[in-house]
């Protein structure tokens, strides 16, 4: 009996760490589908990883942006063309499940630009919403 416990309480682990790789690497290509969209110049494509609502929360030099259509605006009036945009890499430094639902990422920004590069860091807030992960709220500084 004892034995059949463990087994079973050792498989419901194994079967959770499963779900949390399976959903780490759905965000980490969601993340490299945006880091290929900003070096494409596609604002609007980098934007999919984001949640398309007015609860979105961005907050950067500026303070806070909230809803998708203003971090949108913001981000299309900051980076106006190709050589603000530059390319951008991430480098993710914190990567944890916080429960089923969420998850939390602390990472390094680098944009390599021919009008100046610029760096900085991001905590990003996801959450799993109609099956598909979303930012949900993003702290870029």
């Amino acid at each position: 009996m004892l034995k059949s416990l463990c087994y079973l309480v050792l498989m419901l682990c194994m079967q959770n760490a499963v779900a949390q790789t399976k959903d780490a690497q759905k965000i980490l290509e969601i993340l490299g589908n945006q880091e290929k969209a900003w070096n494409n110049g596609n604002i609007n494509q980098f934007m999919h990883g984001y949640w398309e609502n007015d609860s979105l929360v961005f907050v950067g030099k500026n303070g806070l942006t909230y809803g998708f259509k203003n971090t949108l605006a913001n981000y299309k009036k900051n980076y106006p063309n190709k050589a603000q945009m530059g390319q951008l890499k991430f480098t993710i430094l914190s990567m944890k499940a916080l429960g089923k639902t969420f998850y939390s990422i602390i990472g390094k920004w680098e944009l390599t630009r021919t009008v100046g590069n610029l760096n900085g860091h991001y905590t990003l807030l996801l959450k799993k919403i109609n099956g598909e992960w979303k930012i949900i709220s993003d702290h870029s500084s």
